[in-house]
């Protein structure tokens, strides 16, 4: 008589943890998708104005280093766990600890919804605080300059 293997159906497969194995091979997730998920979090915050970054990331950058946005988050991951390190800044106005919380809130949701994997901490640096440069006004200046030729 044959031997029939039994292959498991949908429902009777268990999920494996991020960086675990189960009987359908190894699931991983790289630093990079975290980093994606934590900068799309971060910016969709009301408040922020970028993801940080210094004069040597943007040489950096420009010469073919990783970009601005990735050297601005530092990610480490243990199994099925992740600490998440986020650099930005805000728009003047706001006021920094809601906006910071905002964003723990908006990375923790982004990361254990699309990853599955259990968020210990989401540390956020606010390292500037920028002014909103009002175009309407540049533009009346310019116009009154051109106006007055």
């Amino acid at each position: 008589m044959k031997d029939v293997k039994k292959t498991a159906s949908a429902k009777d497969t268990v999920k494996a943890p991020p960086g675990k194995t189960n009987e359908l091979g190894a699931i991983r997730i790289s630093d990079s998708v975290i980093s994606s998920l934590v900068r799309k979090a971060a910016l969709s915050v009301e408040g922020v104005s970028r993801l940080a970054s210094t004069f040597v990331d943007n040489i950096a950058e420009i010469v073919g280093s990783r970009k601005t946005s990735y050297r601005s988050i530092n990610i480490n991951m243990d199994e099925d766990r992740v600490e998440i390190e986020v650099k930005l800044n805000i728009k003047f106005g706001y006021k920094v600890p809601e906006v910071a919380g905002n964003v723990q809130t908006a990375i923790v949701e982004a990361v254990e919804h699309t990853t599955g994997m259990n968020v210990t901490s989401v540390n956020v640096i606010v390292q500037e605080i920028e002014e909103l440069v009002d175009e309407n006004n540049e533009n009346h200046i310019s116009d009154e300059i051109i106006d007055e030729k």
